[in-house]
């Protein structure tokens, strides 16, 4: 038997399986493409995980958009994670090329134009349904690992947490916990320590600086009402298409805390939301997070813990998780090793550090008698890959260089009035777009914040008031002062006594003269 025969007997087996499964491609081998030799994915296996990575322009992109739409087709829902905005077309189906047909016909499989149900999301202004989640459902322990507190200040946040749920005081978005902090450590300072001790000023500091350096990535647009309900991510459509979730974030790559917030919050939700699925036939949703580098770069090791723990946990809730970054040493080992799926693009050799990194990204991939890895990772062309999987007894198969197949919609994004189009008729922007600001813990406290002070004040003015009517009772006027005083008295006497001198002499001179004049008319 030739290397040929052997490498295709190879594929079929490893590759050829009894239930419902996605078509990747076809195999190559020395660069030349096996036809009919098709590289598959069971279906049942699609919540185990994946990584897909490759250098940009390798083809990630195109391939994230054929397995959303093949799953999308057997009815799975999908969210993808759209950091560069380049994954709507997957709403209007391809208007097909000669290149493409000569593709298909390599790999042995026809080629069918499709489009699949979607709906956009977004965490700010960009059209879209509206994702939001309150502080509340955060919970202490994941808030405090977003602000990245220490185990004192995660214990204040917990306090507060319990003050608002003993008090039936709502903390729906950001400005709500810092009325709350401000309040327990003023005019609520007494209640507070008589009933859950003292808080550290220091502290509630240091807390208040890290949730004003979340505002500044903008998550006050994502703290709020009305939630998003993650059920609303598994809907299918008239046909029984899974809904493509397309949410947009290419106004957040700057922002990767707002980013790593959301999908934390999204992943614990679906994880505490979702029932037990067991090994089922399929997922119940599988979520592709594109430029996932952003999440890990930075993860605090309290996040990254988080997050280790879900994806180990939530592949028992059907549903699955595909990272999509350039370099596999982009996730951390222990993430890597949960991930059933690889499929790898082509890696770029400019410098030592990316030969080195080359030569790592090979040696998380199987050993194959057909391929030098480490050299293959930098020979592959646009639209191939490496690419292992699981069976469906959770075997990985043999490394299969493949050919992937074009995506059946549009390979380019929607004209704005398209994306204009699809989101006036969603079903659920107005569900979510509404915004609601029901009275919560920046009201209420709030106003107890301005009634003390309104009680501070008016207890002041009344005291400067008692003070200054005691003041005029107490003290005389200045002339009183001046009439009173003993020496002024003394200096009032001689003045008085010498004016009525004087007025009494000339009144007298004025006597003695009329006198005179009268005797002297006798």
């Amino acid at each position: 038997m030739s290397n040929k025969e052997k490498f295709i007997q190879e594929i079929e087996s490893g590759y050829t399986h009894k239930g419902e499964s996605i078509i990747l491609g076809g195999a190559m081998l020395d660069g030349e493409v096996m036809t009919n030799s098709l590289v598959t994915i069971p279906l049942k296996t699609m919540n185990r995980h994946g990584l897909i990575a490759g250098a940009t322009g390798s083809g990630k992109t195109k391939t994230l958009q054929i397995l959303a739409e093949q799953l999308s087709a057997k009815g799975v829902p999908v969210l993808l994670m759209d950091i560069k905005g380049d994954l709507s077309g997957i709403a209007v189906e391809s208007a097909g090329h000669p290149k493409i047909d000569e593709r298909h016909e390599k790999i042995g499989i026809p080629f069918t134009a499709g489009a699949s149900p979607i709906e956009f999301l977004t965490l700010s202004d960009e059209p879209g349904v509206r994702l939001r989640a309150t502080v509340t459902e955060f919970g202490p322990v994941l808030f405090s690992k977003i602000l990245e507190l220490n185990e004192t200040q995660s214990g204040i946040v917990a306090v507060v947490f319990k003050y608002c749920d003993d008090k039936n005081i709502a903390l729906l978005d950001l400005k709500d916990m810092r009325k709350a902090l401000q309040y327990l450590t003023s005019e609520g300072k007494e209640e507070m320590e008589a009933e859950y001790g003292r808080l550290s000023s220091a502290s509630v500091g240091t807390i208040m600086r890290k949730i004003v350096e979340l505002e500044q990535q903008g998550a006050e647009v994502f703290f709020g009402e009305r939630s998003f309900d993650v059920d609303d991510l598994t809907r299918m459509d008239e046909n029984g298409r899974g809904v493509v979730s397309i949410l947009r974030l290419t106004d957040l790559q700057d922002k990767p805390k707002l980013f790593s917030t959301f999908m934390l919050q999204m992943l614990a939700e679906v994880y505490a939301t979702f029932e037990e699925e067991g090994d089922s036939g399929q997922p119940k949703l599988v979520i592709f997070i594109d430029e996932a580098h952003l999440v890990f770069s930075e993860a605090s090791k309290a996040l990254m813990n988080q997050i280790e723990a879900i994806v180990k946990l939530i592949r028992s809730k059907g549903v699955g998780l595909f990272f999509v970054t350039q370099n596999p040493t982009d996730v951390p080992d222990d993430v890597l090793g949960q991930l059933g799926m690889k499929m790898q693009h082509a890696l770029r050799a400019f410098t030592a550090k990316d030969r080195k990194a080359i030569k790592l990204a090979s040696q998380n991939y199987p050993d194959s008698d057909y391929y030098d890895t480490e050299t293959l990772l930098t020979e592959l062309g646009i639209g191939e890959a490496l690419v292992t999987v699981l069976n469906e007894k959770g075997i990985p198969t043999p490394l299969a260089h493949t050919m992937l197949r074009a995506p059946q919609s549009r390979m380019d994004v929607l004209t704005d009035k398209e994306i204009k189009n699809i989101v006036d008729n969603s079903a659920l922007v107005g569900k979510y777009n509404e915004t609601i600001d029901r009275e919560s813990a920046y009201e209420i406290l709030g106003g107890k914040i301005e009634q003390a002070a309104e009680a501070e004040h008016q207890e002041k003015m009344q005291k400067q008031q008692k003070k200054a009517t005691t003041s005029r009772r107490k003290e005389k006027s200045a002339i009183e002062k001046v009439v009173s005083n003993t020496t002024t008295r003394q200096i009032g006497r001689t003045v008085a006594r010498e004016l009525t001198r004087g007025l009494l002499g000339v009144l007298g001179i004025k006597s003695t003269r009329r006198r005179r004049k009268k005797s002297s008319w006798f």
